[in-house]
């Protein structure tokens, strides 16, 4: 049978191993994540030194490096055009036509359009 000597030694000594277990545990644990941050802190620098690199070196995307022009900013320069623009160019057949009036233009549907369009009811709708 327990004692009440016995029950706070038992209860004291518990706690003395739960802080200090608490103690180790969060020690570990702020290692760690200082641990994790500094390789985050690490990888952000190289990946700012490497967009750096590829914002001077001339780096084109494309797995090769480029010579800078002084004019290598300007659209026409670029090695890669405008999606619209080459569409627009090198079509050879555009799957519809731009209306040429406004009831064409208002008969025209879409996938998810009715087919014609929603006209309210004239007149009064409380009798």
């Amino acid at each position: 049978m327990n004692t009440v000597k016995s029950f706070w030694i038992g209860l004291g000594s518990l706690t003395v191993a739960g802080a200090g277990a608490y103690y180790f545990a969060k020690q570990e644990i702020n290692a760690s994540r200082r641990e994790k941050y500094i390789q985050l802190q690490k990888r952000k620098q190289h990946d700012a030194e490497m967009e750096y690199e590829a914002k001077n070196n001339g780096y084109n995307g494309s797995g090769s490096y480029t010579q800078h022009t002084q004019h290598s900013d300007s659209p026409a320069h670029e090695l890669a055009g405008s999606p619209s623009d080459e569409a627009s160019t090198e079509d050879p057949a555009p799957t519809r036509h731009a209306p040429l009036t406004e009831n064409q233009r208002v008969a025209e549907k879409s996938k998810y359009e009715a087919a014609k369009p929603y006209r309210a009811p004239k007149g009064d709708r409380f009798s």
